[in-house]
């Protein structure tokens, strides 16, 4: 049985109030085991490509949020706006090069009724859900994720081994108990500044989280991501995504594959 590698990161504050974000996002991408090398490959010629091109070390992560918002060691850079969208082109190159699958879960904090609403639970339980519907069995899968949030992660993991609730396409059959079976392991952490590929779900999530703001609930890009791209940008982003076959359209019935709740 082949073994995938799932990584995972987010946007967005977990906590039930909107002061800080109206939404949280949890990426996940995954690949087969076999494919990680190249996938790496992929992204370390990359990266050495903005060294040489731009001055943008090798070792420097990148953070997608402080990027477009020319914060912190990015305005030491001194780029101008085209070759900071040049440089988040090659981030989205790499993707559509790599052999991997993206799953995308927003947690939409405005449709929230109740205020004991489990936020990074509830979003690491359906993206595991998808990933394991979109296997059936066929292979197992470890997840790697950032340290931040890596105690609640694991707790929510263990538990959906032995309680996973479904609720049936059957009308008023309710829910159906069926427990994750292919996680290898309790959910392990790494520093997203020795990943590239935690680095990479950073970077989908937060444009994920754009491309939400202004297609799904028709609202303005943030001032200051708002003066280096414009909404067409982030459509053409998700778009480079979603041809390449990168999303998992399965995962949902939305036309980019993402996955929203709660429900309204």
């Amino acid at each position: 049985m082949e073994t995938q590698i799932v990584y995972c990161d987010e946007t967005g504050d977990d906590g039930n109030n909107t002061s800080s974000s109206n939404t949280f996002i949890l990426t996940s991408l995954y690949m087969p085991s076999s494919e990680w090398q190249n996938n790496f490959n992929i992204m370390h010629s990359v990266r050495k490509k903005l060294k040489t091109k731009y001055g943008f070390h090798t070792k420097q992560e990148m953070h997608t949020k402080i990027f477009l918002t020319d914060k912190g060691v990015y305005r030491t850079y001194n780029w101008i706006p085209q070759q900071k969208k040049e440089i988040l082109m090659y981030f989205v190159w790499a993707v559509t090069q790599m052999d991997l699958s993206i799953v995308n879960v927003i947690i939409d904090k405005s449709n929230i009724i109740k205020s004991e609403y489990p936020i990074l639970e509830n979003a690491l339980k359906y993206n595991i859900q998808r990933i394991d519907n979109t296997i059936d069995g066929s292979w197992n899968y470890l997840i790697i994720t950032d340290e931040g949030r890596i105690g609640p992660m694991r707790n929510t993991a263990r538990k959906i081994r032995t309680y996973n609730p479904i609720q049936s396409q059957l009308p008023r059959t309710g829910y159906r108990n069926l427990p994750i079976k292919n996680l290898i392991e309790d959910i392990l952490d790494k520093d997203s500044k020795e990943s590239y590929f935690i680095q990479l779900c950073d970077f989908i999530s937060y444009f994920v989280h754009l491309f939400y703001k202004v297609e799904y609930k028709k609202e303005t890009l943030p001032n200051r991501v708002g003066r280096l791209i414009d909404p067409q940008f982030v459509t053409n982003v998700m778009e480079s995504f979603k041809q390449s076959g990168k999303l998992n359209l399965k995962a949902s019935r939305d036309p980019y594959g993402l996955v929203i709740y709660p429900k309204k």
